[in-house]
């Protein structure tokens, strides 16, 4: 992998697609080098605050160099609301694209689950672009009728919609999509909140299924560096030398049956 340097990226785009969530396009030299799973540290303008923003990749333009982030604004006077005040022309540093991404070799010749939750969603589109499998099934799961993305993942494969309070799709998680439409795959790729992922990773599990899972993790460095990420492990790190892995520099894609979560 190739070690990463600061860049400034400017910013072409920027809309809000729902309550909290927005989109960017920036402009990146580091851009196609891209592959899907991956992320980058965004930095904010604000001298007090010195650690960057993990975000994870939406979309890539290996020919135009620009990547997309969709990104949730998590509170007032954070680095992801000082993010949704920039404009097309604005310049934001940022290092990447870091971390690995998915093995998408691995589903050559089979029926998968692209399964995203939450703001785990956005990950999965750039997934469902470029996978090729013999069947591609997108299993997305948002809190309400305010399905962002949607249209762009019904150009990619047969997508399938659950939510929690029922208005779009099937009222429940993913698995209830999944259980409610009868559907089966022979791997599966997924990114979400934790309880999310232990929900697929059990799934897999119970139906010995070829399962890879993005965690999602605060982190401070992202480059694994400082072991603010870790994650629990069977195999003994080489870095470390106990049974961790660091989220940032190892995945954020693993096996899952290789993590503990």
């Amino acid at each position: 992998m190739k070690k990463r340097r600061k860049e400034l990226a400017v910013v072409v785009s920027q809309e809000q697609l729902a309550d909290g969530i927005y989109s960017m396009w920036i402009q990146a030299e580091s851009a196609p080098d891209a592959v899907p799973g991956q992320f980058i540290s965004m930095y904010t303008m604000d001298s007090g605050k010195l650690l960057p923003r993990p975000i994870s990749i939406c979309e890539i333009d290996k020919a135009g160099a620009a990547l997309r982030v969709v990104y949730r604004v998590t509170g007032e006077k954070t680095g992801t609301e000082q993010f949704s005040k920039l404009s097309a022309g604005d310049s934001i540093p940022i290092i990447g694209p870091l971390g690995n991404g998915f093995p998408m070799e691995k589903a050559a010749g089979k029926k998968a689950f692209l399964i995203g939750g939450g703001i785990g969603v956005p990950p999965i589109l750039e997934l469902s672009k470029e996978l090729e499998c013999d069947k591609k099934q997108i299993v997305v799961g948002y809190r309400d009728a305010h399905t962002f993305l949607r249209e762009e993942f019904e150009r990619n494969g047969e997508v399938y919609i659950s939510t929690e309070d029922g208005s779009v799709g099937t009222k429940g998680n993913v698995l209830d999509a999944i259980a409610g439409h009868a559907l089966a795959a022979d791997i599966i790729y997924a990114c979400g909140p934790g309880p999310m992922l232990r929900a697929v990773k059990e799934y897999a599990g119970r139906n010995n299924i070829v399962c890879y899972i993005s965690l999602e993790e605060r982190m401070a460095c992202g480059i694994g560096a400082c072991l603010g990420c870790v994650c629990q492990t069977k195999e003994r790190d080489s870095h470390s030398n106990v049974h961790n892995r660091r989220i940032c520099k190892d995945g954020p894609v693993f096996l899952s049956t290789e993590v503990e979560i």
